[in-house]
């Protein structure tokens, strides 16, 4: 298939257009059939050959890393995740990684990114009437959790319909509120390059398919681990249902209806048990990006985050089961491996260097795909809303850096 015609069929079918509407240049080729005579699958694209070295030199380099110690239990089999990694959400070691610096796009894991950026900036008792204008820019197909025009509605509110069904009608309200899309993609970018996120670059604040919209695993858990500096954030990534403002009639009670997060591995949806442990974060899938998820999950001390991009099995539930399974070792290895890299603390708490992206944004900002070579808890009520939310509500990271200041592309082993 050429690049013209598969840039177009991503394109159609990101925007959901029917295909009677658009038609390819040119007719796709067949994959070779196998040996009982099916069509065959499309290669799988490779990771970059040179990706950042932040963090660490080993997650720069293509594959699995991980160093195991005597009676660490081997990382979990069949993992099709194109890139994934676990760390410790604390000290910030990487126990494990795959590719964590392919840059990839996010889907909805960005709205970790809107939320830490903008979060901080609106009161969440502020009342805002959507107008026509808010609302513009809303992509086709996009998840939706329900806001409508000359409806009024609080800030904590749009941030529920955020959290909880990823609605980004909600994101744009929230961004026409921090001053409009435009402002609040560079705030993002801007805040991405403050945690030395390098790997992201932002074009849609709702993590919406568009042109050159990348993040990888470890920009992801950096920013999830960010975000979960914040009561707020973790308040809202760690609510499994909440009541949701509908249609407000005159002379009558504002109507309100149930919303539930789409964590499936918080929720126990889709025949998915719900994880011991799990705090958050936030889930995504759209056509370019596939599946995404970051986790955050807490065993005794021990507090883990786990992030898988785009496994390759089929269903649904696969980022939910692979990133189940990973956070299954990564707390029985937890002191029986030596870490293969660590997350980086912001620019502003340390300026020393920790390694260098694989190349600036402007150069290649969507190297992506290229080819290159636990349980629920205890119910409990969170005052200001109607929420039903885990005993990982109460989850805390008590960021730890390192004592030590590291080298450009030193290994750690």
């Amino acid at each position: 298939m050429s690049a013209k015609t598969t840039a177009l069929t991503v394109l159609s079918a990101a925007l959901l257009v029917p295909t009677m509407l658009v038609a390819p240049a040119h007719a796709a080729p067949t994959p070779p059939a196998d040996a009982k005579g099916q069509p065959g699958k499309a290669p799988a694209p490779a990771p970059p050959v040179s990706m950042s070295t932040v963090g660490g030199s080993l997650l720069g380099q293509p594959g699995t890393q991980v160093n195991l110690l005597p009676g660490a239990p081997a990382l979990p089999a069949n993992l099709t995740g194109r890139s994934w990694i676990v760390a410790d959400a604390e000290s910030g070691e990487v126990l494990a990684a795959h590719n964590a610096h392919w840059r990839l796009p996010p889907a909805s894991t960005m709205k970790m990114l809107f939320a830490d950026t903008v979060l901080p900036t609106l009161p969440k008792d502020q009342v805002h009437k959507v107008t026509d204008k808010d609302m513009e820019g809303v992509g086709p197909g996009s998840s939706l959790v329900g806001v409508k025009e000359d409806h009024e509605y609080s800030v904590h509110d749009l941030w529920l319909g955020v959290f909880l069904r990823s609605g980004n009608d909600a994101v744009h309200v929230l961004s026409a509120m921090n001053g409009g899309v435009e402002k609040t993609v560079k705030d993002m970018q801007a805040h991405a390059e403050e945690l030395q996120a390098l790997d992201t670059h932002v074009v849609s604040p709702d993590g919406y398919d568009a042109p050159e919209q990348v993040s990888s695993a470890y920009d992801l858990t950096l920013v999830a681990r960010s975000g979960l500096q914040k009561q707020d954030f973790r308040e809202y990534c760690g609510t499994v249902s909440a009541k949701f403002p509908g249609l407000q009639e005159p002379g009558k009670p504002r109507d309100h209806f149930e919303i539930q997060n789409t964590n499936r591995l918080m929720t126990g949806a889709g025949g998915i048990p719900p994880y011991k442990g799990i705090a958050g974060v936030k889930n995504g899938n759209t056509t370019m990006a596939g599946s995404t998820f970051t986790g955050a999950a807490q065993q005794g001390d021990r507090k883990l985050l786990v992030t898988v991009m785009n496994p390759g099995a089929g269903g649904a539930n696969s980022v939910y089961q692979e990133t189940a399974a990973l956070f299954d070792w990564g707390f029985a290895a937890a002191g029986k491996v030596k870490p293969v890299g660590e997350l980086v603390p912001p620019k502003s708490a340390d300026t020393s260097s920790h390694g260098s992206p694989a190349q600036s944004h402007e150069n290649d900002p969507s190297a992506a795909g290229k080819d290159a070579g636990g349980g629920a808890g205890t119910a409990l009520g969170v005052a200001g809303g109607a929420l039903a939310v885990l005993a990982g509500g109460a989850f805390v990271i008590n960021r730890r850096w390192p004592r030590g200041r590291r080298g450009r592309g030193e290994e750690l082993i």
